[in-house]
């Protein structure tokens, strides 16, 4: 167990209020939907769901990995909701989404991990809402080529794989994962995003771990070389004291000189903040 440092002042967190969040919390009670926003205690949560945004997390609440960072808890998963993509596709009509993120546990223990299901989520949001865009955050799939063909055939407007750290930490932090597959996934999605719709390739990238000015400009170089346009830049914030600590808190400025380095290298879009998160601002991507 680990001690969780004090907050900066920079770094506040607000309850969801308002019309539209309210709105968001009867529909996911409704149907039963988990989110991102929920499980990973995301600090942009009130904000996103003023503007009635939010990321939908499907195949339960249960994680196959155990990642030193994140809140979802780690265990043995619960079956598969098969009538989840249809409940989204519902949610996303009634809450009028003009962009839905749609993401998920890691399920090593189904023989696709889980592929099918995203490939249905979009299926179903096409049908109802064919305006909305949709944005796809995936897992690594074990770097198998035919099950990430398969999510790239669903054709999402955004096609996302977090990176979340430097090389270096990847043994600790994400044990379970591997830089270089993270980085082979990418750049499959790349390449099969002209066969399949042009999708525009995203990653997000977490600091604050204990990594080097040196290994983030390395992390980003190597995003950007995989294929990604669009990145986003987080401080990690520690869940709890039994999560990895936070060895560093960039300031606002800091933030402000990574976005900068991250558009030198040449990312098309670019989300850099204390608070930004993977799908923070996902509406503000120019897709396709």
């Amino acid at each position: 167990m680990t001690q969780k440092r004090r907050l900066p002042d920079w770094l506040t967190v607000s309850i969801p209020a308002g019309v539209n969040a309210a709105k968001i919390e009867r529909n996911l009670s409704q149907f039963s939907l988990n989110t991102v926003c929920h499980e990973a205690r995301c600090p942009n949560m009130a904000e996103c769901f003023g503007h009635g945004t939010l990321t939908f997390m499907i195949l339960g609440k249960t994680c196959t990995r155990n990642c030193r960072y994140c809140n979802v808890n780690p265990g043995t998963p619960q079956p598969v909701d098969f009538n989840e993509p249809d409940k989204i596709a519902v949610a996303v009509s009634l809450l009028k989404l003009g962009h839905v993120v749609i993401t998920s546990v890691t399920r090593d223990d189904l023989d696709d991990s889980g592929v099918s299901h995203f490939a249905n989520a979009v299926k179903a949001v096409r049908a109802k809402t064919p305006v909305t865009k949709i944005e796809l955050l995936v897992p690594d799939f074990k770097g198998d080529r035919s099950l990430i063909e398969t999510a790239a055939k669903s054709a999402p407007d955004v096609m996302g794989h977090n990176i979340e750290t430097v090389k270096r930490l990847f043994p600790s932090i994400r044990p379970l994962a591997s830089y270089l597959r993270s980085l082979e996934v990418l750049s499959m999605f790349k390449q099969l995003s002209s066969t399949y719709g042009n999708f525009t390739v995203k990653s997000g990238l977490m600091i604050g771990l204990g990594e080097t000015d040196e290994e983030i400009r390395k992390t980003l170089q190597d995003l950007h070389d995989a294929g990604v346009a669009a990145i986003t830049i987080g401080q990690y914030l520690q869940p709890s004291k039994a999560h990895e600590t936070v060895k560093k808190f960039y300031t606002p400025e800091e933030f402000v000189q990574w976005k900068a380095v991250a558009t030198a290298i040449g990312f098309s879009h670019v989300e850099s903040g204390p608070l930004v998160r993977s799908s923070y601002h996902a509406e503000r991507i120019n897709c396709r």
